[in-house]
């Protein structure tokens, strides 16, 4: 929406909000995984809110003291936020408004513009508490839509009247759905005087007995939502589909074919794979899909995956036909699981790790977190008998536990992965069981910092800035090198988020976001401009370019070397698949190769290469259409144009539109035959 336009909009905001309460003290509580992680208490006291807000979980949490100064109709027209952001950079943001102009400067961008009545501000480092004050103004605003600064605009919508509690202390809620400011809508619970009661993990205080449900309700809203969009967006075929007009990828030469080909898809198999056939209407029952050229390839695979019900929509959209979770909430999980297998919603194949963490003040709640040795290897055998396929062990578990753990595991017939666990090392959870170890930092961590060194701190993060004087040639480097290739263990590298935290600069947008970051929402975008970690000098800014290119040469190092690497993201958006890739092959690994890894080669890991991972007569039909030639150019990803999954088509420009995001390519011609 244009400014002006927005500006105009916002003047037909006459309706005033009601006044804020004369003074009040509100107080909440944050919970992840049935335990408290953080607080938030706002002080009312007439036009002025004073909020503090404080979150630690594993090891890292946003911190945030904002002041708010309202006009008579509640609209914050002063707005300061002082604090740290997830991973401790300093925050000191701003924003006004006075006589007819509205002024800001955050960590992502500032600006000026003329405003003769207030507009809502999407604050970028603001504590919750701010999400009830924009339901306040749409609920007043005609067709609960308004334009925002810095642009954009927010819609709010109905979805379910309830009540928390009990007796006494029974709360009547609605739920609204707040759209317009992150990628994924936010669900808000609001009283019956139109104050915050719950949003996310946070809940009023005294409520904390009534997380689970309420976890519930989200879920079975979202779950709603879903089966909605897998019915509006899946394209199912009752005959043959002929994929004509395409360049094959094959993964074991990791070339494309000299010549044009048509792919049979029927049902969920891949039924031939022919030279090309001739142009004309589609045989009788039969469909036919234009590729107009393009690749057509095995769909990629996100080895680091933290699956959502949003994040199954983005992986489609990105050409991720499969993923390995690395620990979620574990109820939760095998619901979706359920849902993936009936056909009652969108998403790649899931392979399901179970997550394991040890108590400490750092512990991450996420999985199981498990006191004693006793309670982790119940949990082992609880993943087991559910159908697990690995264990992934966190930063608090003991390391003395690490190697009964993973015995126990594979007796059982799983596999072992994850970090590092403080005050433990590479080489010894290899020597203890590790299959792989997630995260390349992990890795390189053991020859960076000193053993004494506590990585249950963001320090596993920032810490990576001092690999600028590692030396790969180095005993401590290449003994580890040497027991990885002896016992098989591969590297689940996300090196994109290492890249994301390292290079994160306020104000900058990454090579990595560029080319999709005006595609998003306002929100997203100023998150994505923010920085990660603390630059204090010119030294620290060059310590971490410098500490950065020595990840893309441990890369290249190992790939050399013969160590398996495993593609992955530890993110949810789906655009970090694509930039893994592209990381790949900025490290020096040819883009052929890093379109095996992220295809055959990690169904290879999976060991279900036989049914996956190429495009061969009798394998699985999970593919994705590309427009372009990938292997000349990595980035041509980021157009593709179909993903179809055991057969079921998607169109990325659809689930892109659906999410409120701009494509980046259209669907390829279709023509059925005539009944």
């Amino acid at each position: 929406m244009p400014l002006r336009t927005a500006v105009a909009a916002g003047l037909a905001l006459a309706v005033a909000l009601s006044a804020p309460a004369l003074a009040a003290t509100h107080r909440y509580v944050v919970i992840a995984n049935g335990e408290k992680v953080g607080h938030l208490t706002a002080d009312v006291q007439g036009r002025t809110t004073r909020v503090d807000y404080a979150v630690s979980n594993n090891g890292r949490g946003p911190k945030a003291r904002e002041t708010i100064e309202a006009d008579a109709g509640g609209l914050p027209v002063a707005w300061t936020i002082e604090g740290e952001s997830l991973f401790g950079s300093p925050v000191a943001e701003r924003y006004a408004w006075r006589a007819g102009e509205a002024e800001w400067t955050s960590q992502a961008d500032k600006g000026r513009v003329s405003a003769p009545r207030p507009l809502l501000y999407i604050g970028n480092d603001v504590s919750p508490w701010m999400l009830g004050v924009y339901v306040k103004a749409l609920l007043k605003a005609p067709g609960r839509t308004l334009p925002v600064l810095p642009s954009g605009q927010l819609r709010l919508s109905e979805v379910r009247r309830t009540t928390v509690g009990a007796g006494k202390r029974a709360v009547p809620v609605t739920v609204y759905e707040l759209a317009g400011i992150d990628l994924a809508p936010d669900y808000i619970l609001v009283d019956g005087k139109g104050e915050l009661f719950a949003v996310g993990g946070l809940i009023r205080e005294g409520y904390e007995a009534e997380v689970p449900k309420l976890d519930a309700l989200k879920r079975e809203i979202s779950l709603a939502r879903a089966q909605e969009a897998q019915a509006k967006l899946a394209h199912r075929f009752g005959g043959p589909v002929r994929i004509r007009n395409v360049r094959v990828f094959d993964p074991v030469s990791m070339t494309l074919s000299a010549d044009l080909k048509t792919v049979v898809v029927f049902k969920d198999r891949i039924t031939g794979v022919l030279a090309n056939d001739t142009p004309g209407p589609p045989p009788k029952g039969e469909a036919v899909i234009d590729g107009q050229g393009g690749t057509l390839m095995p769909g990629l695979h996100d080895m680091h995956s933290h699956t959502s019900l949003s994040s199954n929509l983005f992986n489609l959209a990105a050409g991720v036909t499969a993923t390995r979770d690395q620990g979620n909430d574990n109820e939760e999980l095998l619901s979706m699981l359920d849902g993936l297998a009936a056909g009652r919603l969108a998403g790649p194949r899931i392979v399901r790790n179970g997550f394991l963490e040890g108590r400490s003040p750092y512990s991450a709640r996420l999985g199981f977190v498990s006191d004693t040795l006793e309670d982790a290897l119940a949990r082992v055998r609880w993943y087991a008998d559910h159908g697990y396929w690995q264990v992934k062990i966190y930063n608090s578990f003991n390391p003395d536990w690490v190697a009964p753990v993973a015995a126990e595991a594979k007796r059982l017939g799983m596999g072992v992965t994850g970090h590092v666990p403080a005050f433990s090392s590479p080489d010894r959870v290899i020597r203890d069981g590790y299959d792989d170890i997630a995260h390349i930092n992990q890795l390189m961590l053991g020859w960076i910092l000193d053993p004494k060194e506590d990585t249950r701190t963001p320090l596993r993060l920032t810490g990576m800035a001092r690999g600028k004087d590692l030396d790969l040639r180095s005993e401590r480097v290449q003994s580890t090198v040497r027991l990885m290739k002896a016992r098989g263990t591969a590297l689940d590298t996300t090196a994109m988020i290492l890249e994301r935290l390292m290079l994160s600069r306020a104000g900058q947008v990454q090579a990595g976001d560029q080319p999709y970051l005006d595609h998003v929402p306002i929100g997203y975008q100023r998150y994505r401009r923010r920085s990660f970690v603390t630059i204090r000098t010119p030294q620290d800014d060059a310590d971490y370019q410098a500490g950065y290119r020595k990840v893309l040469e441990v890369l290249k190092m190992l790939d050399d070397a013969g160590i398996q690497l495993l593609p992955g993201t530890d993110d949810g958006t789906g655009f970090s698949s694509l930039r893994e890739m592209e990381v790949y092959v900025a490290a020096g690994i040819p883009a052929g190769r890093a379109l095996y890894l992220g295809t055959l080669g990690a169904e290879r890991y999976f060991r279900r290469d036989h049914e996956a991972g190429s495009i061969e007569r009798g394998k699985l039909a999970d593919l994705i259409l590309v427009d372009g030639d990938p292997v000349a150019n990595i980035s041509a990803l980021r157009k593709t144009r179909m993903t179809m999954v055991g057969g079921v088509v998607y169109y990325p420009a659809e689930i892109y539109e659906h999410l409120a995001i701009r494509p980046f390519a259209p669907p390829p011609p279709v023509t059925k035959a005539a009944p």
